[in-house]
């Protein structure tokens, strides 16, 4: 029976063969989970993001935990987009899974040059993460510009012919117009939301405890924010949406479908248990076995409202 149900999902120009991704910083490369499973059971790995040029990220501490949940402050930390290419990228063709490279960078311009490395390579599509600050606009984030985030999109769209997803910040203005936005300009799909602010204080130093002050907060204390986000925008664009906030079992990713996500991210949960992703994967299948569910499309959007 359970060979007879589709779960494949399309983003944009890709196939996947179930809906499952990882989330960006929380899979490094995607080969440091090898020797746990199969990568080619993953509906596609996103990388963690990567820049024009390496970067040495923050100093520690840069990771706390949080009731339900975690704060991250690692600066983006990455070994720059040629290096993948020439060192990860070729260990990562032999799994029948897209690699979607999550993209940044602090002038538009970089994010444009990285995303013309990548054109012809065997990456599958770009993620952009618009969640960085914008150093030409003194630290704005661009997530916050919508005339950056078009000149972004445009420019990459005429070169860039491969899935082209957005990833929005939460921490910014109203992120449904900011959604309908990236449609318009021509992004394949969106994935929210991205980490929320948030600081943690040493009581006995009285200091921060994260050397940066601030970090992003994630896990399941950010669900129910992120689910009503995937609701919201899911309602307002027709392009795909990639639910992402503390899913840490089939249960969640299930409610973030039938929300109106096409797909999910998963990320935190995999520094829990690296077998997360598989396992939502396999529980995915029973339910809609268990359900006589035969094409997991028809769970999406699928929230009964009366």
């Amino acid at each position: 029976m359970t060979n007879k149900i589709n779960i494949q999902v399309k983003i944009g120009k890709l196939i996947l063969k179930n809906p499952v991704m990882t989330a960006s910083g929380t899979f490094g490369y995607g080969l440091e989970f090898e020797k746990f499973f199969d990568l080619g059971k993953l509906g596609a790995i996103i990388t963690k993001g990567l820049s024009l040029n390496p970067v040495k990220g923050n100093p520690p501490q840069r990771i706390v935990e949080t009731p339900a949940g975690m704060l991250n402050a690692i600066g983006l930390q990455n070994i720059g987009i040629k290096n993948f290419i020439s060192e990860k990228l070729p260990l990562l063709k032999k799994y029948k899974t897209p690699i979607i490279v999550n993209v940044y960078g602090r002038k538009v311009d970089e994010y444009i040059e990285v995303a013309d490395i990548l054109n012809d390579t065997d990456v599958a599509g770009i993620e952009l993460n618009i969640s960085c600050p914008n150093v030409k606009r003194g630290g704005l984030q661009f997530a916050a510009d919508k005339k950056a985030v078009e000149k972004i999109i445009n420019r990459i769209r005429k070169k860039y012919k491969k899935t082209i997803i957005v990833k929005l910040s939460p921490n910014t203005g109203n992120i449904e117009d900011m959604a309908i936005h990236c449609e318009r300009c021509g992004a394949d799909a969106v994935s929210l939301i991205n980490t929320i602010v948030g600081m943690a204080i040493d009581i006995k130093t009285k200091k921060p405890v994260l050397a940066n002050v601030f970090g992003g907060l994630s896990g399941p204390a950010i669900k129910p924010i992120a689910l009503a986000a995937v609701f919201k925008v899911s309602k307002k664009v027709k392009i795909p949406v990639i639910g992402v906030g503390g899913i840490m079992n089939y249960k969640d990713a299930l409610e973030f479908m039938m929300a109106g996500a096409t797909a999910v991210q998963i990320g935190t949960a995999n520094f829990i248990d690296p077998l997360t992703c598989v396992k939502v994967i396999k529980d995915l299948q029973y339910y809609l076995k268990e359900n006589k569910i035969y094409d997991i499309n028809k769970i999406i959007g699928a929230i009964k409202l009366e």
